[in-house]
């Protein structure tokens, strides 16, 4: 009896509900935690288990909607995004040999408190998007703050690192945004769309990496600033 009461629970709206928000609250923090992070590797491993978490959000959005395309979502989230390309920067990073990023355009405090006010202002901008219903059809709506947050503060980290390899990183994290607000707005693209939304980040991926390798080897330093001298 309280094993099938355990499985009922299991299967309840309302737990769906409370694991989708606990882990679309832990892919805020990361985001978080990769703007006053300069160490590359801690930030490639952070963004790696960003998307692992948000693999989650969409197996658990699959599995109280019965959306099986969802599932394959996922999958591909947690073989590219999670594992593959973590691997493919780490291995650019051992190769250029360039392990921390220097001295943003704005500080690091400074950074995490504009952080703090983008996820504010995606909460007010979110909360107009916001209808509480009961059932699964909810799930995930109330995470559309956080999409929009990981979206924002993605665009900041651009604008504000210097280096290549972390603009690359910033890049990745804005589409992390992208998705997740996919996930829950839309529960998934067509698969067809998706499958090709995977392939053009693992394209970009390895095409950012070869111009990152290539920086490095004609300015000997991942400096982006120093594109300037190429200006005639």
């Amino acid at each position: 009896m309280h094993l099938l009461q355990n499985i009922d629970f299991l299967q309840a709206p309302e737990f769906g509900e409370k694991m989708i928000t606990l882990m679309a609250a832990f892919v805020l923090v990361l985001q978080i935690a990769m703007v006053g992070q300069r160490s590359l590797i801690m930030n490639i491993r952070v963004f790696g288990t960003q998307s692992f978490l948000l693999a989650g959000i969409a197996a658990a959005i699959a599995w109280y909607n019965h959306a099986p395309h969802i599932y394959i979502a996922a999958v591909m989230t947690v073989l590219i995004k999670a594992i593959l390309v973590p691997i493919l920067l780490e291995r650019l990073v051992d190769r250029v040999d360039i392990r921390h990023e220097i001295e943003p355009i704005v500080n690091t405090p400074l950074s995490i408190v504009i952080s703090g006010g983008l996820t504010l202002v995606a909460y007010t901008v979110a909360e107009s998007f916001y209808h509480p219903e009961a059932g699964p059809a909810s799930l995930g709506h109330n995470t559309l703050a956080v999409a929009i947050s990981v979206f924002l503060i993605g665009f900041f980290m651009m604008i504000n690192r210097r280096k290549a390899l972390s603009q690359v990183l910033a890049l990745l994290t804005l589409e992390n945004g992208i998705f997740l607000a996919a996930i829950c707005l839309t529960y998934g693209m067509p698969l067809i769309v998706e499958l090709g939304i995977f392939f053009d980040v693992l394209v970009a991926v390895l095409v950012l990496g070869i111009l990152v390798y290539q920086i490095r080897e004609t300015f000997d330093s991942m400096d982006v600033s120093k594109l300037r001298r190429l200006r005639g």
